[in-house]
């Protein structure tokens, strides 16, 4: 089993001189599922290279087993230095691809042809992709064959308003990922601020937040057998 995941290269956030990136734990907690379930892993970003980590989800408060265990991994480490360029992937490659979330990839991935025309192919090979936390936004201009909005008449979760509310960046954000999701016609359900809540619609499967990254990755694994 193959399994690409997608990380943000885009580090700055919005005009607030602070820093962003990808969110540890959505990292970390997926990449042990696969790991754990004998996947052969790639990393890939848009710029390749070493990704930026958000630096807030390094902070004491947001550590878990999985980060911990991610941080002391050598060989982990070293495979997030060398990040693949994503214009250099290709989908045949991979039995699935799972995006981990953070702020970063609403300014990057979201608009980036690579990762777009990347869904859209596993997409039309009929198979499962998954998404977390802001990751879901990343769909926003992916499109079905037809041109239609992917999204449309499809059940999605992702970062909610009251969540992006909740850490302050309502205005900071180029988009907020519910209301994106829901102008391009997704069904789009959510359970308490931080709840675990992973919606599985087919071959696409999406987490809310953080805490839901690990439980996104064992319905991706589900899927996949």
């Amino acid at each position: 089993m193959k399994v690409l995941m997608v990380l943000t290269s885009h580090d700055t956030l919005g005009d607030t001189g602070k820093k962003t990136g990808f969110w540890l734990e959505e990292l970390a907690a997926p990449y042990y599922v696969f790991k754990d379930a004998g996947a052969e892993i790639t990393l890939a970003s848009p710029k390749g290279g070493q990704p930026p980590l958000d630096p807030k989800s390094d902070e004491p408060s947001f550590q878990t087993e999985d980060t911990e265990r991610f941080k002391n991994d050598a060989e982990a480490n070293a495979q997030l230095a060398a990040t693949v360029r994503l214009d250099s992937v290709d989908q045949k490659d991979f039995d699935t691809v799972f995006y981990p979330g953070g702020h970063g990839p609403m300014w990057d991935l979201a608009e980036d042809p690579n990762s777009i025309r990347l869904i859209e192919a596993f997409i039309a090979a009929g198979k499962a992709i998954a998404l977390v936390c802001h990751a879901p936004g990343v769909l926003r201009h992916v499109k079905n064959s037809d041109g239609s909005p992917f999204v449309e008449g499809r059940h999605v979760t992702g970062f909610t308003n009251t969540e992006e509310e909740a850490v302050g960046l309502t205005k900071v954000v180029p988009f907020l990922v519910e209301d994106e999701l829901i102008s391009k016609g997704a069904v789009f359900s959510k359970v308490k601020d931080w709840g675990v809540h992973t919606v599985v619609d087919g071959k696409l499967i999406t987490g809310q937040n953080p805490a839901s990254s690990a439980e996104a990755a064992e319905a991706l694994l589900a899927a996949l057998s």
